[in-house]
């Protein structure tokens, strides 16, 4: 879920960058530390938009850089439980797909593809249910839901996000097409 957040910060000023406009160096300095960054409370920042407030600078002694405290707002990313998300299917691998869901990656397993049985197709690159001939691909656009989140702040390579496809209404956009459309009555 992405959210605009008013948050506040403290943040270092460096000597060469004093006789420039305070403002502008305050909201370069916040871009350069938080944008990117994985908090577990927050999730990832994904920008920072607006700087609302800038406090007096600190000096702290063997230091020649000055510190301010910030209020400021910015744009976040936190997936959240049960929380149905699109996403791109960005790798395919032989355990599953790891899907795009925004600013982060999730896993999305071959057990919670479908309910039939997937194999994968390390030729072509892609995953093929066994009787249902359905395939997910590299580049396919996808609605799953987030069943785990386990954010890493020291090492964010190591956060992982768990997704199903295995309930109604999510999977492939082609798939979710092709079960809206009515059976014939030839189709049995």
């Amino acid at each position: 879920m992405y959210k605009k957040m008013k948050l506040a910060d403290t943040i270092r000023i460096a000597p060469n960058l004093l006789g420039e406009d305070i403002n502008s160096s305050v909201k370069d300095a916040l871009k350069d530390k938080l944008e990117g960054r994985i908090d577990k409370t927050l999730g990832t920042i994904v920008a920072v938009t607006e700087l609302n407030e800038v406090g007096e600078g600190h000096i702290l002694v063997g230091d020649g850089a000055v510190y301010y405290d910030a209020i400021f707002e910015a744009i976040v990313f936190t997936p959240v439980l049960q929380e149905v998300v699109e996403g791109l299917v960005v790798e395919t691998v032989e355990f599953g797909a790891f899907i795009s869901i925004g600013a982060m990656d999730g896993l999305l397993h071959v057990s919670q593809i479908t309910d039939d049985f997937m194999s994968y197709d390390g030729k072509n690159g892609r995953l093929v249910s066994k009787a249902g001939g359905r395939v997910l691909a590299e580049g396919d656009q996808i609605r799953t839901r987030i069943v785990a989140v386990s954010i890493n702040e020291r090492d964010p390579r190591e956060s992982k996000i768990g997704l199903t496809m295995r309930q109604h209404a999510l999977g492939k956009f082609e798939w979710l097409e092709e079960d809206r459309k009515p059976k014939s009555e030839s189709d049995g």
